[in-house]
């Protein structure tokens, strides 16, 4: 445990969930390796369709649509969807084919082990403070076995922009009923979480466990308040 700044007594967390809580990467990647699996077989203009191909689309989409990715799951969809009819698809083939493979990825994404380390410490966390979950992703707490730790879970897309946009840093201050200032966010990106938080008011903890080459790219005035290696280490400032 590091600190870069004091950190002020605080008496509720918000928490990141993908590689915060969990390691996603390896989920992530089988979740989009299954969908392509599904779409090689759906169409013969699909036989070679590649990963890749996919990825191109989603940051063309971007740029062409740049609010789009406040919802990863639309986001996501309609990249799918552009694919399949550059590939030749017609519209319904196309649209069809994009909703069972996002029906994959939602189904493969979701297949979490969550570390017992995770449960843990957030059973021990909720001893002592309110829990409200924030995510820029696409993560069901419920089939996870998150959903209890948690008075709210708040998702970018329907419950405003994706962070580092402050809606979903001020709507949790409102279900708490507490100032940004006395709230603890934690959470394992230095461009969305950390810098969301900072800018929001709110105190920070960057989990520096899944996600480890970021620290050169930080803004010196956006430093969070401490570093933690190990989620479990939040348990020492019970």
């Amino acid at each position: 445990m590091h600190f870069y700044r004091v950190l002020r007594p605080f008496h509720a967390i918000t928490l990141d969930l993908d590689n915060t809580l969990y390691n996603n990467y390896s989920i992530m990647n089988q979740a989009e390796e299954q969908s392509v699996l599904f779409l090689q077989q759906y169409h013969p203009a699909l036989s070679k369709i590649k990963k890749t191909d996919y990825c191109r689309a989603r940051k063309i989409l971007k740029i062409i649509e740049p609010d789009i990715y406040h919802d990863v799951n639309y986001w996501r969809w309609k990249s799918l969807k552009i694919t399949l009819l550059q590939a030749g698809l017609n519209k319904n083939e196309a649209q069809a084919g994009a909703d069972y493979a996002m029906e994959i990825i939602i189904r493969w994404r979701n297949k979490i082990n969550i570390p017992l380390s995770t449960h843990n410490t957030l059973s021990a966390l909720n001893t002592k403070w309110p829990l409200i979950a924030i995510t820029n992703g696409n993560a069901n707490p419920i089939t996870c076995g998150l959903q209890p730790y948690f008075q709210y879970i708040l998702r970018a897309g329907i419950n405003g922009r994706a962070k580092p946009y402050a809606d979903m840093y001020y709507l949790a201050s409102k279900h708490f009923g507490l100032p940004c200032k006395n709230i603890l966010h934690v959470g394992d990106d230095l461009q969305t979480d950390i810098k969301g938080a900072m800018l929001s008011g709110m105190q920070a903890c960057w989990v520096n466990q899944y996600n480890t080459d970021q620290f050169y790219s930080i803004d010196i005035k956006l430093l969070p308040h401490l570093k933690i290696s190990k989620l479990i280490s939040l348990t020492y400032l019970l």
